[in-house]
């Protein structure tokens, strides 16, 4: 039997009820093309191939690897890799090629989360919905409304390329070994009018970045050298990061970048 691994962040999940409500909100189909993310022993994988034509794991583990290897099944597509340096661009291309919604799930490794949620917004134009378990503080962060004390740089960069919902609580003993916090499923869907170039895009990360380097001072001090080309007004220099909206940050991206 496989043991999880801590340097791989393994926690595998196994309660029932919480991976029948998963398989269901992803809803596989026959034309799906999807990717699985760390399928550890398969408590999503094997309810979600008897729906699929196809189904793809990525896996950096090679315990792991091989015991999908071993068992042969048919549809399944093994691929031993790192997500963070996963072409998930040249996939959902290739995929789409041949028609269907292309999705990607999995039960993410904590200790990399954040940036492999920014990883995947290369290939945001070619995905039609990602549906993660993630450590709950951290759905808890993207999903955040400005003015909340949850609300950072996550919530704005995930905000403005994604409509984002947590969908579902899941608590430690729904896993083997138990983590020592709760969980979170969100659904992610690329949003249909995001517009921004990849010049407006860096910009927007610029400004973000500067916003929320200090988080309890105002914004006339961190976005001092922004303040006078975007404009920001009395009241925006005497708020913090935390109380400009989403779409105001991205006015201030396409300000910058013109």
């Amino acid at each position: 039997m496989h043991r999880a691994r801590k340097r791989f962040g393994q926690n595998f999940l196994q309660d029932n009820g919480i991976i029948y409500s998963i398989v269901s909100l992803i809803n596989p189909s026959s034309d799906m093309h999807v990717i699985e993310i760390g399928p550890g022993l398969g408590a999503l994988t094997l309810p979600l191939l008897s729906s699929l034509d196809q189904l793809d794991l990525l896996e950096i583990d090679r315990d792991l690897v091989a015991f999908w290897n071993e068992k042969n099944l048919k549809g399944l597509n093994v691929i031993e890799g790192d997500a963070l340096k996963f072409d998930f661009l040249a996939w959902a291309q290739n995929r789409l090629s041949k028609q269907g919604l292309c999705k990607v799930v999995g039960n993410l490794p904590y200790n990399i989360s954040s940036p492999l949620l920014f990883h995947l917004v290369s290939a945001a134009n070619f995905i039609d919905e990602q549906v993660f378990m993630l450590q709950a503080e951290v759905v808890e962060r993207m999903v955040a409304k400005a003015g909340s004390s949850d609300f950072s740089r996550l919530s704005v960069m995930l905000q403005a390329r994604y409509d984002m919902e947590l969908v579902l609580e899941v608590p430690p003993e729904a896993f083997e070994p138990h983590p020592k916090v709760n969980s979170a499923v969100v659904r992610m869907i690329p949003r249909r009018d995001f517009s921004l170039t990849e010049v407006q895009w860096s910009s927007l990360e610029k400004i973000v970045a500067a916003a929320f380097s200090q988080r309890r001072k105002m914004l006339r001090t961190n976005l001092q050298v922004f303040s006078e080309q975007l404009g920001l007004t009395d009241e925006e220099l005497k708020s913090r990061a935390q109380d400009i909206s989403v779409d105001r940050y991205i006015e201030w991206a396409k300000i910058q970048a013109a």
